[in-house]
């Protein structure tokens, strides 16, 4: 069996908790494992913390805007898509690289989060979208508990 859900989320820090609850909330109804859905959260949180600190059109100073924020849960894996609209990623960051970026100095007040979705989940994909905002996706293979509803046939 396979659920998806989308969601338009305004640039507030807000917006952050409720898709991690949301994602936690599915997750747990289907049956996946915890500690599965645990890794997708915090990776959903940085990707959504991303979109709103750098997701907004520089172009205007636009304060507000919204980003989207899509999860599919099909058989075996799980999907998320976060989009925005601001400027989207340099460069360097979109390259397609055999391993993951380096980690920031300790001493750096940013760049984490992305690493940190890189750690998590199985497959991650940077993109940009010429004048639209960048796309963060990432998959995890799922793992079930025994009372699952949803668990893969």
């Amino acid at each position: 069996m396979s659920i998806w859900w989308s969601l338009h989320l305004r640039r507030e820090a807000a917006s952050v908790p409720l898709a991690r609850r949301l994602l936690l909330g599915a997750m747990e109804t289907a049956g996946v494992d915890p500690d599965i859905s645990f890794d997708l959260s915090v990776a959903l949180s940085e990707a959504c913390a991303n979109a709103v600190e750098h997701g907004g059109d520089a172009r205007t100073g636009e304060p507000l805007g919204a980003f989207r924020v899509t999860a599919y849960l099909d058989g075996e894996r799980c999907r998320i898509e976060v989009a925005d609209s601001g400027p989207g990623f340099p460069s360097r960051r979109v390259v397609r690289r055999t391993a993951p970026a380096p980690v920031p100095a300790p001493t750096s007040e940013n760049g984490r989060g992305l690493c940190l979705i890189e750690q998590l989940a199985d497959h991650v994909h940077f993109r940009n979208r010429p004048g639209h905002g960048a796309v963060v996706s990432f998959d995890k293979i799922l793992k079930w508990r025994e009372d699952a509803l949803l668990r893969a046939m």
